[in-house]
């Protein structure tokens, strides 16, 4: 009976274990979208404690981990020579755009396809 228990605790761990492996491999909705925005020079600036920002992360998904994203609490001086008065705000061809933006807009600010 406790070999019962074992091997069904180490399927389990198996299942499991490769579930998490597929979830992190699987590429995100808008991953070539979010590279294109950071090769064509996009920049969000924010905070951790900032909700809108936290929204804005949340459109993207999986995929803002290639958003070229700039801490203002761990860059302020960074923040500060970008002139950003807000949180999020996104510097797109040396124009700022404060608040949260819809991935429509962001992509007709860079020309990059969703």
């Amino acid at each position: 009976m406790k070999n019962i228990w074992i091997v069904g605790i180490g399927i389990v761990i198996i299942v499991f274990g490769y579930l998490f492996y597929l979830w992190i491999n699987i590429p995100g909705a808008y991953d070539d979208f979010a590279k294109c925005l950071t090769n064509n020079g996009a920049v969000m600036y924010g905070t951790d404690w900032c909700h809108v920002c936290k929204d804005q992360k949340a459109l993207f998904g999986k995929s803002f981990d290639y958003v070229n994203y700039k801490n203002c609490d761990a860059s302020k001086s960074e923040c500060d020579a970008a002139g950003v008065s807000g949180y999020p705000t996104w510097r797109i061809n040396g124009t700022n755009y404060v608040g949260l933006q819809s991935l429509e807009k962001l992509a007709s600010l860079t020309d990059c396809s969703l």
